[in-house]
């Protein structure tokens, strides 16, 4: 059956998978071209043999099966007639299974969910432009042996509180709260086939989807028991919830681990995949295959299944992965649906694709696409002109590279068109993510290794530092990678996704050797937090309100005028990317009173050096000060 005449058969209900009650169980899959399904039964997750059942073809092309009973989180799979032969294959809906997704899960969810979890304290919701991204992996946050953490490299890890390395500092939890963002963004935690759940210690990123709405097992504690996955995520979205962190997940929806044996393509085969003339599968992103996501029936399954998360999972934020993949109707749709959930949802992604893709480039969701519809892209060229190219050897604003200050002021002003110079893709600042590195390339300090290896260790630090003090101060929303804020290094990998933890795990006895540096950028985030003006959420106001000054070369100094009461006045910020001391003349007549220098970051006036100026403030070299008055 061709792709035309197949969505024909396109079904609009609300249930399809396994729909759990306490008198019955209904099951609903949606195959319109498949002749035979079997619905087969287990009531143990390590049974060999289960119950079959016949299912009905009904209208739209979908096959159900009601049994009446309580069949409350028992396992099943569908089976489908191939030739004279039969395939068993999990529900792509299903909501839960048992090791390495050999069986979905009838999923009563009452049953499962942790104590207090239906009206657990939700973190207090942020506007979009107040948001600060903190993002890291299950497994690196906890799993070195410095974290203090005993549920190390699972989710339990991160419901743990009181965690401390070997200097007594906090770590785990206690690291997030004191650093102050406001989301941490977590690798794929839905359940990925790059890694064998039955063998303890297997490494991978998780950008290899095989069951989309169900938790990944290998970062719980018992992998063949569905229910135990279900329960310790949400033990820990529950504790992330309740010290005020937002629970960002990173989703997939453009490609699976492998397509061909797929439950999508054996279902419908030749429906979901994009192919070429030749009826091979085409490979926009890099892994062999690419979701089609501009067909009726593949985005009602990515709209299905954000939904799920977003309410099942009360998830506060999605990022998507090679976001161009997906056609712009489909990105609209999801936009308008999840602000029904939560109108503070954040949503971005990446705005290009990971290989030759079979969709038009006119329907693809890149810059410029996000305009007014309060999607963020990850910004590629502030992140460049800061830093240089990702693994190479190019340099960029913090490592001395010449020229750069327009593109700097760019990034700044939220990359909006902010005059007829400084333009860039965004109509508004909350529609671009502001970063230096994440988790694809060099990590920032490798990347500084790699390019300023001779310089001094402390100058290294210098680099890092006005590299995220950049991010911090400019409009639009922070990104940090975590570990960036105490020197994290990956030991010069760059593509770190099977690496394991010796390379990936968060080394925390750096947050002892750094402590300045990570007090630095958390006073960054407080100041941010605190004043509204540096937060400015519409291009008119960015405009209005900030104003770029002359400044030496190789510098950006800029004035922000607040209209809000609970400012300061004025506030002034330089970034000396030099290395050597500038100078720059104040633009207002009267003390100006210091508040982050090249040592810290103090809202009351910084305790070392000069604490105020009333003509002219001299800026160290590799530094970013901020004044006010």
């Amino acid at each position: 059956m061709e792709n035309s005449k197949i969505e024909e058969y396109i079904y609009k209900g609300d249930d399809l998978g396994a729909s759990y009650h306490r008198d019955y169980t209904l099951f609903k899959v949606w195959a319109p071209t498949q002749d035979d399904i079997k619905a087969i039964i287990y009531d143990n997750h390590n049974d060999e043999y289960g119950e079959i059942y016949p299912m009905i073809k009904g209208k739209n092309g979908v096959w159900k099966l009601k049994l009446k009973g309580n069949y409350k989180n028992k396992y099943y799979n569908y089976i489908l007639k191939e030739g004279i032969c039969e395939k068993e294959i999990p529900d792509p809906y299903t909501k839960g299974s048992t090791v390495n997704g050999d069986k979905g899960m009838i999923v009563d969810f009452d049953s499962i969910n942790p104590r207090g979890w239906e009206d657990h304290k939700r973190s207090k919701p942020v506007k979009l432009n107040q948001s600060v991204i903190y993002e890291t992996h299950i497994r690196d946050f906890s799993v070195h042996e410095s974290s203090g953490i005993k549920n190390k490299g699972k989710f339990l890890g991160l419901t743990e509180i009181g965690t401390k390395n070997k200097a007594g500092l906090s770590t785990g939890v206690d690291y997030l709260r004191e650093l102050g963002i406001t989301h941490v963004h977590l690798l794929p935690i839905f359940d990925f086939a790059s890694v064998d759940e039955r063998n303890v210690g297997e490494y991978n990123w998780g950008y290899d989807p095989y069951l989309y709405n169900v938790p990944e097992g290998s970062y719980s504690t018992d992998p063949y028991d569905g229910r135990i996955r279900i329960n310790e995520l949400k033990k820990m979205i529950m504790t992330l919830h309740q010290n005020d962190i937002m629970v960002i997940m990173d989703v997939v929806y453009n490609h699976v681990y492998e397509a061909e044996n797929s439950s999508f393509n054996l279902l419908v085969p030749g429906y979901y995949f994009r192919r070429d003339e030749k009826s091979s599968f085409t490979n926009g992103s890099g892994c062999g295959n690419e979701i089609a996501s501009e067909r009726p029936m593949v985005r009602k399954f990515i709209i299905d299944s954000l939904k799920f998360w977003a309410t099942e999972y009360k998830i506060d934020g999605f990022r998507f992965d090679l976001m161009a993949l997906y056609d712009k109707e489909t990105i609209l749709e999801i936009e308008r649906e999840l602000r029904k959930i939560d109108p503070y949802i954040l949503i971005y992604g990446e705005p290009w694709v990971g290989g030759a893709s079979a969709l038009d480039k006119g329907l693809r969701f890149t810059k410029g696409s996000q305009k007014g519809i309060k999607i963020a892209l990850f910004n590629d060229d502030f992140r460049n002109a800061i830093k240089g190219d990702n693994d190479g050897w190019g340099l960029g604003f913090v490592m001395g590279e010449w020229n750069l200050e327009n593109e700097i002021k760019k990034g700044i002003a939220g990359s909006i068109d902010y005059d007829s110079i400084i333009k860039g893709f965004a109509g508004e600042p909350i529609e671009t993510i502001n970063y230096v590195s994440s988790h694809d390339n060099l990590i920032l300090y490798d990347k500084i290794e790699k390019v300023k290896g001779e310089v001094s260790p402390e100058e290294k630090v210098k680099i890092n530092r006005l590299a995220l003090s950049i991010i911090l101060t400019s409009f639009g929303i922070p990104f940090i990678q975590g570990g960036t804020e105490i020197l994290r290094t990956k030991q010069g990998n760059h593509n770190s996704y099977n690496a394991g933890d010796e390379v990936n795990g968060i080394d925390w006895n750096k947050k002892t050797e750094y402590l300045k540096n990570f007090n630095y950028i958390k006073g960054l985030i407080k100041l941010r937090k605190k004043q509204r003006v540096m937060t400015l959420e519409s291009s008119e106001d960015i405009r209005k309100y900030l104003k770029f000054l002359d400044s030496p070369r190789h510098s950006v100094a800029y004035l922000l005028n607040s209209p809000y009461k609970e400012d300061y006045d004025y506030i002034l910020i330089v970034h000396n990317a030099n290395l050597y001391e500038i100078v720059i003349k104040l633009p207002l007549q009267g003390r100006w009173r210091v508040i982050a220098n090249e040592y810290e970051v103090n809202e009351c006036g910084v305790s070392v050096g000069v604490e105020s100026f009333i003509d002219e403030v001299k800026v160290s070299p590799l530094s970013t000060y901020i004044l006010y008055k």
